[in-house]
Formats: structure tokens, C-alpha cells, sequence
């Protein structure tokens, strides 16, 4: 696109966003053409689709950022029409999809629409459509696997860890997140961290923190049983440590954000050979380091590992339960403060490979309070899921 039209359509999907209820408008708007000239594909959606809105306001707005760049925007368009496999959708849906979208751009914008926005949205709508339809094309694997679970244990109120036993290996990295689907909340797909790398035993384990104004976690902690049936679709992402650089790394992770952190690390005990790793794990109260011992025992057989746990307050809460335990001896001191400050008050850290997993708020500020202290940004990596 030429610059005149990246810039009107850009500032067309800012008046999008910062409208009220403009994401939502603009997306049930793009449902009602797709499925007014392709009533069959509303069975492959669930019935609650309040996430939708978010998803693809979010998706598009990496488009547009990423214009200049289109080879990163195609790539994450790819993996995002590999990931929609999950749902039964295919190339040849996107052509539709692509028409609604720019249908319901149409629709939104009413007299304000002219020609310099239909030719703008025309072209980026088939832009998104062809390159999903490549995405869609390029992936020939199953689009979905079958996990029986085999234990789920309650470690705080709000959190469980769930072990299951798929039926055939899942092909995916350390480091990776998955969708995946419960029966209690059937279609309604959500994306977790394996906590311990694959193994040809189909041996899965994911942490769960329950979202109070969730559908699936809340689900997930207070009503799986042994035996439940899961799907879990193909992985995604792409946290990894680069072996070949010859930089030590820098991990921070914070309460079920650690997941995919973790995964790494055990995969790296079962090498010789490792670079230095600092493992930062935060969590608001000391409860929230449910891990932190079993990741220290890992870095006492591990020298290249050293586990730093970090909480923002001294003490549990009054209603947690459980009297304060002792930390083992030779564990490092809990620092206390906020996990970015905590980890920028060291320094810039530019030598490292730095890895970042937690909530959305935790990455921004972390990434922030680093990029305060000279750490230069493109060293830093996290997934935006």
C-alpha cells in the first residue's frame, strides 16, 4: 500500500477503537454479513463469543502496524489461520471472511465511508484473506489432538495443575502455548502453556489460574475430574533459547506465567551443556511462588541455574490458610518489591537473551522498567497470548 493509504486506514481503525464499544460494534457487524451469506459456519463458533470483539481488533491492529514489514504481518496471519483449523475452518472460507470484513468496515463508518477507504480496506481485507488462506494451505497435520486427564490438584484456591495423557505425542516445543478446549465448556477455546516439554509418552501438564470473570479457568480449577476428555489444537508460538549466541539468558516470569519458562528450563536439565540462566519468579504474596522450590531443586543439580523468587509483599493474605513456610536453606533470599523494578534495580541486562511470561500488565511494565535502564528492546521477547 502507498503511504497516503496506510495512513487513512490506520487512522480509520483508531476512530475503531477509541470509540465506545467501536471493537464490539464493528466485529458483530462483520459476524452478521459472514454468517448472512454463510449461515453453516456459525456452527463452528461457540455460543458465547464476548472474546471475539478483542481477538480481532487486536489481529488487525498488528496488521496495520506491521505494514512496512508485511513478511512479520504474513507470518502471524499464518499462524493464525493455522491455529483457526481448531474450529473447522479452511482456505476457502477466507475469501467470505475477507467480504464481511470489509462489509462491515462499510456498514460502521455509514456517510463517513468514501472512495480513499473502500480502496484501503479493500486492500488490507485481502491481504488478511489471502495469507490466511496460505496459512490454512501450508499446515497438513491433524488439527487437533484427544488428552485424557489423569490428576488435577488444587495447589491454591484459585489455581490448579492438571496432568493429562494424550493419545498420541503432541508435537509441540518447550517454551510454546496451546489451544485448547474442556468439556465442561465445549468450542470455547483458550490458550495455556505446557509446563513440562513433550515426550513420546503424551504426557502434558498445564498450570490454571482461575480468572474470576472467566468461562473456561473458573471451570477448569473448581469442576475437571479425572477422566475428562480434552482437545488440544496445534501449538503456537515462539519462546525459545538460542543455544547458538552465546548470550546467557534472563527469564521472568510471574504466578502460571512461568509455564512455558519452566518447560524450557526442564528440557535444559536434560542437556549437558547450557548457558547461564537467571530465573526471576515473582508473584504478589508469597503463596503465589507455588513452584519456586521445585524450580530451585531443578537449579541445584543445574549450576548454570540460579532461581531469584521475588514478592510484593512480606506476608500471605489474611485468608490464606496455610502457615508461612520456610524456605529451603541455600535458596536465595525473597526480594520484595515489584518484579520489574526488582529485575531492572540489577541493571541493563544487555548481554542476555531475555524471555518475559505472565499476564499483559506484567510484560508492559516489566518490558518498560527494563527499556528504563538501557536494555535494548529487541532483546527482550514474550508471545502475545
Amino acid at each position: 500500500m502507498d503511504a497516503r493509504s496506510a495512513a487513512l486506514v490506520r487512522a480509520n481503525f483508531r476512530s475503531v477503537v477509541e470509540a465506545p464499544n467501536g471493537p464490539e460494534r464493528l466485529v458483530s457487524a462483520f459476524y452478521g454479513h459472514l454468517f448472512a451469506e454463510n449461515p453453516q459456519l456459525r456452527e463452528l463458533f461457540p455460543p458465547a463469543m464476548d472474546m471475539q470483539a478483542k481477538r480481532i481488533a487486536t489481529a488487525i491492529q498488528y496488521v496495520l502496524d506491521h505494514l512496512e514489514d508485511w513478511d512479520r504481518a504474513q507470518r502471524f496471519l499464518e499462524q493464525l489461520a493455522r491455529d483457526h483449523r481448531k474450529y473447522g475452518v479452511d482456505a476457502a472460507h477466507y475469501d467470505a471472511a475477507g467480504r464481511a470484513l470489509l462489509s462491515a468496515f462499510r456498514a460502521y463508518n455509514g456517510a463517513a465511508w468514501h472512495r480513499g477507504l473502500e480502496e484501503g480496506w479493500r486492500d488490507i481485507t485481502i491481504l488478511i484473506s489471502a495469507s490466511m488462506a496460505i496459512g490454512a494451505n501450508s499446515d497438513k497435520s491433524q488439527p487437533y489432538w484427544e488428552a485424557t486427564v489423569v490428576g488435577h490438584r488444587r495447589v491454591l484456591e484459585d489455581l490448579a495443575i492438571v496432568r493429562l495423557q494424550s493419545d498420541s505425542p503432541i508435537p509441540y516445543q518447550a517454551g510454546q502455548y496451546v489451544p485448547l478446549t474442556v468439556p465442561q465448556r465445549p468450542k470455547m477455546w483458550r490458550y495455556f502453556s505446557p509446563a513440562i516439554p513433550a515426550n513420546p509418552y503424551g504426557e502434558i501438564e498445564f498450570h490454571v489460574r482461575k480468572v474470576r470473570s472467566g468461562w473456561v479457568s473458573p471451570a477448569i480449577v473448581n469442576e475437571t475430574r479425572v477422566g475428562d476428555r480434552w482437545q488440544i489444537a496445534g501449538p503456537l508460538g515462539g519462546l525459545h533459547v538460542d543455544r547458538d549466541s552465546g548470550r546467557d539468558v534472563l527469564m521472568i516470569g510471574a504466578g502460571t506465567g512461568i509455564a512455558p519458562l519452566r518447560a524450557q528450563l526442564i528440557e535444559m536439565g536434560q542437556r549437558g551443556i547450557n548457558p547461564r540462566v537467571h530465573f526471576f519468579i515473582g508473584g504478589r504474596y508469597p503463596c503465589d511462588l507455588y513452584d519456586v522450590e521445585n524450580m530451585w531443586q531443578l537449579s541445584q543439580s543445574n549450576p548454570w541455574l540460579t532461581i531469584v523468587p521475588v514478592c510484593e509483599q512480606k506476608t500471605n493474605p489474611w485468608w490464606y490458610p496455610h502457615p508461612p513456610q520456610e524456605e529451603p536453606y541455600g535458596m536465595h533470599r525473597r526480594l520484595i518489591g515489584n518484579l520489574g523494578a526488582v529485575v531492572a534495580s540489577f541493571g541493563a541486562w544487555a548481554d542476555r537473551q531475555i524471555q518475559i511470561a505472565g499476564s499483559a500488565k506484567m510484560i508492559a511494565d516489566t518490558r518498560r522498567a527494563l527499556i528504563a535502564v538501557g536494555t535494548p528492546e529487541h532483546i527482550i521477547s514474550s508471545d502475545p497470548v
